[in-house]
């Protein structure tokens, strides 16, 4: 058994999440609320290394009085987390867990859990086994996970079949960039056969936003 997934991502009309320089400003206050919203429906938001060194993250609600707020989780494999970053030291009341491989250093491993993380260890390879992640969040009674990743942990989640729901909004601009961060990265797949199908379930247009929810066929 693992959490129900839900992507969540604004995205400019070409497909980025952020410029080549990382500037992700894409989103108007409405889908700050639509996200904010969404945090407050969940147990969980996860993220990759990558998003919390780039942005150092609360991952906390705003915009909701007396909010629940969700359990922060960070997929970091060597345990490369600051342990002065924002999940560790803003409410420090809101649970936070590193998920690391048996591979990442002990003594990071030490120092985050002195900061007050909660350390999983999932899996004994490079990379954080997210199956063996997912079922253990599961078994912490998160069943609705939001993914608020950046392409590669997008990605990974996409390739394992760990993704049942997107909702995406689309910005009003173009950013360009070979370099610019796309909303799933990776190595791709190699053919459409392979690639999984969402059906379109609802789309709205919000100004000049689109907004689209699609959910695993």
């Amino acid at each position: 058994m693992r959490p129900y997934v839900i992507l969540s991502a604004c995205m400019s009309i070409d497909g980025k999440i952020a410029t080549v320089k990382g500037d992700s400003r894409l989103s108007d206050e409405r889908d700050f609320r639509r996200v904010n919203k969404l945090r407050s429906e969940v147990d969980g938001i996860i993220v990759g290394v990558g998003t919390l060194l780039a942005d150092d993250p609360k991952l906390t609600v705003k915009y909701i009085e007396n909010p629940k707020n969700p359990t922060r989780i960070v997929v970091d494999s060597n345990a490369r987390t600051p342990k002065n970053a924002l999940i560790l030291t803003y409410k420090p009341e809101v649970p936070t867990i590193i998920a690391v491989t048996e591979n990442a250093p002990k003594e990071k491993i030490e120092e985050l859990k002195e900061a007050g993380a909660n350390i999983l260890i999932c899996g004994s390879d490079n990379l954080v086994d997210l199956k063996l992640l997912m079922e253990k969040l599961y078994d912490m009674n998160i069943n609705r996970l939001m993914l608020e990743g950046g392409g590669e942990l997008n990605w990974s989640m996409i390739k394992n079949s760990l993704v049942d729901e997107i909702r995406l909004t689309i910005s009003p601009k173009i950013l360009g960039g070979n370099e610019a961060i796309s909303l799933v990265r990776g190595v791709g797949f190699q053919t459409i056969d392979e690639a999984p199908k969402f059906s379109l379930i609802v789309c709205n247009k919000d100004g000049d936003y689109i907004v689209l929810i699609y959910k695993r066929i």
